[in-house]
Formats: structure tokens, C-alpha cells, sequence
């Protein structure tokens, strides 16, 4: 509002001087010359102390090619290091829930062999369609887990040339910024692919007891069945 009062008494100023300056049809020459360098000298006293150089008048700024090449840099990291953040989210997600299947699987299977030759038929194959849903479903998890995976491995690639770029124009700290996401992406990644490899390995201990107990469940029930049959054997000799 300063600014503006200051614009407007420097624009009555200005009308007042003009009309004292061309009120005489005649004006003499040193007379004219004389009210010009006063209307002068008044503008450029406001112009500098009264506040017209308060207006802003924003300025087009010149930019060289290196500094477009930086900013264009800039913005390939930018954009690189979202589509890694969000490959990473999904395939953290992907992972946790393979991992989840597959102690499912596990529990259920351990559920079964505690219960191996005491359930009735029916119960036995009504545990194993749970069973062979369960491994559906941990084959979906992988395939969508694989997908991810790959996904992911293309966005760090991204990033890892999107850094080479930065570095190479000049916008170091950039580069910095999306080695350091990338760094961050691993690790995180890492730790989840952690779980789902334990969880592999327990599968894969669950499925050798499983194949021992079958056999040893097998051979009780062969061992049953002969018992059975020997005195049968007995009574025809006698």
C-alpha cells in the first residue's frame, strides 16, 4: 500500500509539472529547458527514493545449455527415483505375502502329520484340498513376486544411469541423492527377501518330514496287515 501511494503522488507530480511546463502557448526556450530539467531531476528523485523501484518487474533469466542439461538431469532422478520407491513398495509387499503362503502351508502340513493316522478319510481329503489350495495360492504369490522382481530390477538399472547422468552434466547432488535411494531400495529389498528364504527353507524341512512320516506311516500299516494275516497262515498248516 506504501508502494502504491508513493506511485501515486509521483504520477500527480508528473501531471502537475507537465501542466506548469506547456501552460504558456509561447514557453521560451531556457524557460522550457529549465522546467524539463526540474520534471527530470523530480523523477528521478522519486524514482529512487519515493518508491517506484519497489514495483516488481521480474526479469527473464538467461540460462546457458549446461545449466538446462543439469535441470534436465534433475528431473531424471526425480523421476527415477519415484519409480524405484514405488517398485520397491510393491515388491517388499509381494515378497511379505509369498512369505505368508508359504508358512500357511507349512502350519497346515504339520497340522496334518500330527494327525496322520488318526483322522477318518473324509477329514484326511477334506486337509489335503486345503493343502493343495494353499500351494495355488503360493504359486500365484511367486509369479506376482517374480513380476515385481523383475519390474524392480529395471528401475534400479534406471536410477543407476540416471546417476552416471547427473554426474556427468554437473548435478552432483542429484546423483548423490539417488545413490543413496538406490542404496536404501537394496537393503530394504534384502531384508525381505530374507524372510522368504526362511520361509523356503523351513518348507523344504516340512516336506522331508513329511516324506518320512508317510513312510514310516506306510510301513506301520504293512506291518499291521501282516500281523494280521500270519495267524490266518498258522491255521492253514494246521
Amino acid at each position: 500500500m506504501a508502494a502504491l501511494g508513493r506511485v501515486t503522488t509521483c504520477l500527480r507530480l508528473l501531471r502537475s509539472s507537465a501542466r506548469v511546463l506547456f501552460s504558456s502557448r509561447k514557453p521560451e526556450v531556457h524557460k522550457a529547458s529549465k522546467w524539463t530539467n526540474i520534471l527530470y531531476t523530480a523523477i528521478a528523485s522519486l524514482t529512487v527514493g519515493g518508491g517506484l523501484c519497489a514495483i516488481p518487474f521480474k526479469q527473464v533469466e538467461t540460462l546457458s545449455r549446461d545449466s538446462l542439461i543439469r535441470r534436465a538431469a534433475s528431473l531424471v532422478t526425480d523421476s527415477s527415483s519415484t519409480f524405484l520407491s514405488q517398485t520397491t513398495l510393491a515388491l517388499i509387499d509381494a515378497i511379505t505375502e509369498y512369505s505368508k503362503a508359504v508358512h500357511t502351508l507349512i502350519a497346515l502340513q504339520r497340522r496334518y502329520l500330527e494327525s496322520l493316522g488318526k483322522l477318518t478319510p473324509a477329514e484326511d481329503d477334506r486337509i489335503w484340498q486345503v493343502i493343495i489350495g494353499q500351494r495355488s495360492e503360493i504359486s500365484d504369490r511367486l509369479d506376482e513376486y517374480k513380476r515385481y522382481e523383475s519390474t524392480w530390477i529395471i528401475a534400479v538399472k534406471l536410477c543407476e544411469t540416471a546417476v552416471e547422468a547427473a554426474r556427468t552434466s554437473g548435478a552432483e547432488h542429484a546423483s548423490i541423492t539417488v545413490m543413496t535411494n538406490i542404496q536404501v531400495a537394496l537393503s530394504q529389498v534384502e531384508e525381505a527377501q530374507k524372510l522368504s528364504v526362511d520361509a523356503e527353507k523351513k518348507l523344504t524341512e516340512i516336506k522331508v518330514m513329511e516324506v518320512e512320516k508317510m513312510a514310516q506311516h506306510v510301513a506301520s500299516l504293512q506291518s499291521n496287515s501282516d500281523e494280521e494275516e500270519v495267524p490266518e497262515a498258522y491255521l492253514r498248516e494246521d
